[in-house]
This record gives C-alpha cells, structure tokens and sequence, in this order.
C-alpha cells in the first residue's frame, strides 16, 4: 500500500496499515436525524456514545484513508494531500488509544472529548488543504478526463466523509461538554428539532448581503414565501411557520453560498440600472419533501456549464493563500457548490440548479421533511468504489458534436 512508505518512517507507526485494512473491512453505519435527537434527547448515556465512537470513528477514517491511497501518484506526493494524509494518520492513532479503555472511568470519558476536540480543530483546515494539493497537481502535470474523473469522484466522497465524522464528534462534544444553549432550548448537540427554515434563511440572505454591500455598495432584497403543505390555516389564509428537524449550519451554509452567487450575478447583470430585482425565495413543505427554492435575475449561465459549476478541477476563482483566515470560507477555491449540494446530500437530500440563460437561476434545495427519512449518506470501501479509480477513457456510444459549426460551402467545394 503506498501509505505504507509514508508511515514506516516512523516506526511508532508501523501497525497503522494493519489498523486501516482491519476497520476498513467494515461499513459505516449510517444514522438517522431521529436516532441523532433521541439519543441526544431520552438516552443521553455518555458511556453508550463513547463505546460507539471508539469503533465507528475508526471505520469511517479507515474507509476514506484507503480511497486517498488509491489517488493518482503524482497527486499522493503533493506537500498538501501528504499533509492532510498525516492528520488522518495521527487522529485514528489518537482514537485507536481509547479501545481498551474503560467507559466506567470519568477521567477516561474526560480525555476522549479532549482528543475529540483536538483531532476536529486539527482537521479545520482539511477542505482548504486538499484544495491546495489539486491546485498543486494541476499546476505541475495539468489534467486530463480520466483523472479529473476519479479526482471528482474522490473528493465527493473524501468531503462526504469529513461532513459525517465532524457530525458525529460535534454531537458527542456538545452533548456531553456540560453546557446548554438557553437560545435554543430546541437545540441537540448541533441539530435543531424545531429548526426554524425562515430565520436561518434570513440569516443566510444578511449575511451575504453585508459581504455583496463591501464589495458593490448595494445588494438586492430578498422576496420570501413560505407554503405549510401539511397544516394550513384557512382563518387568514396564511399557511403556518416551517420547522424541521435539522442541523442550521449545514442549512447556513448552503443558502450563504447560493444567496452570494445570486447577488453578485444580479448586480453585475443589472450594472446599468438604477435598481436590482429582487432574489425570490419560496419555501414549501410537504409530507415527504421540503424545498427551498431560490430565484435570480443573474443573467444565467448556458446550460452545458451546469455541472461544471459543481466540479472540483474548473475552478476559476482567484487563490487565496492557504492560512489567510481572513477570507470567507472556501473562498477562491470554487469549492461552494459541491461542498453545498454534500451537505443537502448528507441526509438524502440534494441541491440543483435549473438555469434560463438570458435570464437567471433557479437554485432548489431538496430535505427530507421528516427525521426518520433523513439518514447520513455514507460512502463505503468496496469492490465497487474500487472500480471507480481504475476507470479509462473510453470512446463514447453517441455522437458528439463539433464544437464549430459545418461550413456547407467548403464542405461542398472539397467534394
């Protein structure tokens, strides 16, 4: 294994390959938003949790940390990749010391929240990191369709992962850390039971409006609709508040970067009007679904670019300096949209875009409306996945098309 050379040159390490390959032969077990609340909630039993962790921590870390071994090796040398390789490395060898320890003992439970904390705040700079390590690779080798294939298909995965091992630590850290929020009362660990989508959505929408106001001295209003498909009031006619069970940064997160990109097209659309339409936001929840679905007079983007945006090697972003905390999250990296539309993804959700060029963008986030239907999407070591990294570039069974179009008169004339 090629995280073999890297490890043994610390002999200290050497029985973290056999550590890999054994919690690599299980599968992650994936949770539900109601086992996360009602453990939390009626069995918040800090033994269970730790018992739990110890062994399910390493089977995420171990199944993502052979993925990364299976990277291009050009890719694997990069100062960057190793970097983040070496905090994976260290942080399962900091868990793998808890599991023979004793729930039973206090100090024990204190130390493993401690090593929590620490091994979450090492691995704060993970996405940025990894970032850097594609940047390095394209800049000196470039890239071509097979690997920016599998690079994708990594990163989906490897960011995936990370989203589910942060969830799982932030639940055990703020559970059992001694302290409540007096703010939400509804609040368990970072998920929310009564998460309000209409405060968060605002929330979303100010703070990137603050962001747009430094950059272009204004910003457009938010229009918000919110359709209660489950309970209506018919007295007034006004449907109901929407809650949801759900964790709000994850939900953050995902409407700041699309209120972000749907400002600064607005703006840079509409550079000679004197006044900027309104981004249009309209929540409905149903019995099955909620969607969040967010409008703009951006212009739009061609259709073919699509899914480009939601590509980790097209990034045409400005770099940023990798330690300049300054910055907004992500920024420069291009890496908003996919990270957004993991986190919808986490709970079986999703994030499209639906664009009109000429016009604007249609952006729907899709959740699932009840806490029994959302449970965290996993990636899995396999035979499968294993596949993916040996993919080859093969012809295509349809026709592509030129990318210019066929001049008739000369095709005609060479005939």
């Amino acid at each position: 294994m090629k995280f073999v050379r890297f490890i043994m040159k610390n002999t200290a390490l050497a029985n973290v390959p056999k550590h890999i390959d054994h919690f690599s032969k299980f599968s992650p077990s994936p949770l539900s938003m109601k086992q996360f609340l009602d453990f939390g909630s009626t069995n918040a039993c800090e033994k269970t949790s730790f018992a739990f962790l110890r062994q399910e921590l390493p089977v995420r870390l171990s199944n993502i940390m052979r993925e990364i071994d299976l990277l291009p090796d050009r890719l694997l040398s990069t100062p960057s990749v190793q970097l983040v390789q070496s905090w994976y490395i260290q942080s399962l060898m900091e868990i793998l010391e808890f599991l023979d320890k004793s729930p039973d003992d206090h100090s024990v439970l204190e130390k493993f929240v401690e090593t929590l904390v620490t091994i979450r705040n090492r691995h704060n700079d993970v996405v940025p990191t990894m970032a850097q390590g594609v940047i390095e690779y394209k800049d000196a080798f470039g890239q071509d369709p097979v690997t920016s294939q599998n690079i994708q298909y990594f990163l989906d995965r490897f960011y995936m992962s990370r989203i589910s091992i942060r969830m799982l630590i932030n639940q055990h850290t703020l559970i059992f850390d001694g302290t409540t929020n007096p703010a939400h009362p509804s609040t368990i660990g970072c998920i929310d039971s009564q998460c309000d989508v209409t405060e968060v959505i605002r929330d979303a929408y100010e703070s990137a409006k603050m962001l747009c106001e430094q950059y272009y001295l204004g910003a457009p209003e938010l229009e918000l609709r919110e359709i209660n498909g489950k309970e209506w009031v018919l007295s007034n006619n006004k449907s109901l508040p929407i809650y949801i069970s759900y964790v709000p940064s994850h939900l953050y997160h995902m409407l700041f970067e699309l209120f972000k990109n749907a400002m600064r097209a607005t703006i840079e659309n509409h550079e000679a009007s004197k006044t900027l339409p309104p981004i249009k936001v309209m929540v409905a929840l149903g019995g099955e679904d909620l969607s969040i679905k967010m409008s703009d007079r951006g212009g739009g983007v061609p259709f073919r670019k699509i899914e480009r945006l939601f590509s980790y090697m097209y990034s045409t972003a400005p770099r940023p300096a990798i330690g300049n905390h300054q910055r907004a999250p992500l920024a420069g990296f291009g890496y908003g949209l996919p990270i957004s539309r993991l986190y919808a993804r986490y709970f079986q959700g999703d994030l499209q875009l639906y664009p009109m060029e000429g016009l604007g963008v249609d952006a729907v986030i899709h959740m699932k409306a009840l806490s029994t239907d959302s449970v965290e999407k996993l990636p899995v070591f396999n035979k499968t996945a294993l596949r993916h990294y040996k993919v080859s570039q093969e012809p295509n069974d349809w026709c592509v098309p030129s990318k210019e179009p066929l001049d008739l008169a000369v095709y005609r004339a060479a005939k």
